[in-house]
């Protein structure tokens, strides 16, 4: 039980009294060099000096953004608001002086009453905030003076007491505020450290974005919580260039890291190139992979790619987990490395795992074992009622790390945070959203319940579709597809919208990379594509955790919002 464990900010002043210049975080350039170092006595001051601001202009409940570049800037206003009991807002930072419409849905949603970020954002993000919940009190952190021997003295905080709002992703619907409490957040830690097999010597390195639930929990707190060393760098850094993240892995010995599977794509596109660098990979013993679609091909490139400089397949790590459950739901087994299983595809199609021979089926990936601190159930979205064995079903999650809700919206807290199971007597469930099943005792993740398309009567997964166009012609972009449905004459039709890569637009036909997207998903998935829209690079929007926003997708294609690369080819059926 978290009652018997202390909470963060008691964990964080533990450290700075008992190893003050131990480091806690480094922050690396473009370049792989030390731009800024934290040890635990320095974040510890720098967050007391932050909450002792913030409490003669805030009261324990107010709301603060957090609006910093990456950088640890971040962190320390990240404590001083948990020593202040300050609920922090963490939130995408401007791109080129230009809010995000999720991040002004963030703002008006939370009411804010103060801003905390560095003196260079200042007046650019007052102009653009400001208009929107008028006056607020703004804390630029890099101006704020240390002090070790503050006045403040941290309160002890309730462990049911909401530590920070984690807003949603905003893939399927518009951002919601999970309220995260100071229980789930050490719940989830413990999970977490149990799961990864972590002690105070596990490295980390971390590019997620440090107000992404995977930066935060995962690359910045459970270091903390262990006593271990993260070494960050941008998530800029790594799109640029990938292999300095595996750079930076070799260097720092890191025990444990990872992203979602785009970036080992990323790391087996550049190896290709031929620049790899000098590189001693054995020392990473969790590369965790989450945060969308695990794909069985990539987890196999990965380890071929890399096998030369001592990386280990058994150290690929899926995972599955969300922001309403703090974050890690389910993990692998620390040196098991991946399970998969080959499913029939027409079964699935109607909810239902037959096993396929191999390689004529969709192989899943399995995403880590169920733990024991917490529940979770595969339930049919429509009854409430739990699944049988080897059905597809909603994934219903319960334990001390769900989270306590959304932020003021009781009607849709109740609704995904307090369902019950039909006929059982026993906790209520987060409902996931996801589609999913259990097969000896492994999670598996089929797709998104929101997401799923019906047509002419059986269910598609959008991801699926993606898959197989995008992989249809050398031409096309990975990570680069959304595919929906939309109202016909004779029902749900099928919409495929799919980028070109950059250096491809001005060298292949258009006719032929169409008739290549219609001839592979025909095949694979015997559905006949209403309309394919080829558009440039870059024009599908995505989460900060890489995943495409197919919502956002489907609305814009409706409102004829996507530059085309070539004409739009329309079925003739």
């Amino acid at each position: 039980m978290v009652r018997n464990r202390p909470l963060l900010p008691e964990i964080l002043q533990g450290r700075a009294a008992a190893e003050p210049a131990n480091r806690a975080y480094v922050f690396l350039t473009e370049h792989g060099e030390e731009e800024a170092v934290l040890t635990y006595g320095e974040l510890h001051a720098r967050a007391l000096a932050v909450a002792r601001q913030l409490s003669r202009g805030c009261k324990p409940g107010d709301r603060a953004l957090l609006l910093f570049p990456q950088g640890l800037d971040f962190i320390v206003a990240y404590f001083g608001c948990l020593y202040a009991q300050v609920i922090a807002v963490p939130v995408n930072p401007p791109r080129k002086n230009r809010m995000q419409d999720a991040t002004r849905n963030i703002v008006k949603d939370c009411a804010p009453s103060a801003v905390l970020t560095l003196s260079a954002m200042l007046e650019s993000t007052r102009e653009s905030l400001e208009p929107i919940c008028g006056a607020l009190r703004w804390f630029p952190v890099d101006q704020v003076v240390d002090a070790v021997d503050t006045d403040f003295d941290p309160q002890p905080c309730s462990a049911d007491s909401v530590a920070f709002l984690q807003y949603t992703s905003g893939s399927t619907s518009d951002p919601k505020g999970v309220m995260v409490s100071h229980r789930n957040l050490v719940a989830n830690q413990e999970m977490i450290q149990q799961a990864f097999g972590h002690d105070q010597h596990s490295t980390f390195v971390g590019w997620a974005p440090l107000f992404h639930d995977q930066g935060l929990i995962g690359n910045v707190l459970q270091p903390l919580y262990l006593g271990a060393t993260s070494i960050l760098m941008s998530p800029m850094a790594f799109i640029r260039w990938p292999l300095l993240w595996l750079s930076a892995i070799s260097r720092y010995r890191a025990h444990t890291s990872g992203g979602p599977n785009f970036a080992f794509d990323a790391c087996v596109a550049r190896a290709a190139r031929g620049d790899l660098p000098d590189l001693d990979l054995s020392c990473w013993k969790v590369a965790f992979n989450g945060a969308e679609p695990i794909r069985p091909e990539t987890l196999r490139r990965f380890s071929e790619s890399f096998a030369s400089v001592g990386f280990s397949a058994q150290a690929l790590y899926p995972c599955y987990g969300l922001a309403e459950a703090t974050l890690l739901v389910t993990g692998s087994e620390k040196g098991r490395g991946p399970r998969t299983i080959d499913a029939d595809t027409g079964e699935l199609g109607h909810k239902r795992y037959v096993k396929a021979p191999s390689g004529r089926g969709r192989t899943l990936v399995g995403s880590g074992l169920v733990r024991p601190e917490t529940s979770v159930r595969i339930v049919d979205p429509e009854t409430g009622r739990s699944c049988p064995a080897n059905q597809v079903g909603e994934i219903w999650v319960a334990g001390e790390h769900v989270a306590q809700g959304y932020w003021r919206r009781p009607e849709v807290t109740a609704e995904a945070f307090q369902a019950e199971c039909d006929g059982e007597i026993g906790p209520t469930y987060l409902r996931t959203g996801d589609l999913g099943l259990v097969v000896d005792g492994e999670l598996y993740i089929v797709g998104r319940l929101k997401d799923l398309l019906i047509i002419r009567g059986r269910n598609h997964y959008p991801h699926d579709i993606e898959h197989t166009s995008q992989s249809a012609h050398p031409a096309l972009r990975p990570g680069g597809c959304a595919a929906f449905s939309v109202p016909g004459a004779d029902g749900e039709k099928l919409v495929v919208v799919q980028e070109i890569k950059r250096e491809e637009r001005l060298k292949v036909d258009a006719t032929d990379v169409a008739a290549s997207i219609r001839a592979a998903i025909t095949r694979e998935h015997q559905l006949s594509v209403s309309d394919l829209v080829l558009t440039l690079p870059g024009r599908l929007q995505k989460t900060s955790s890489g995943k495409i926003m197919r919502t956002a997708a489907r609305r814009r294609y409706l409102e004829a919002g996507f530059d085309l690369w070539a004409p739009r080819t329309q079925s003739v059926a």
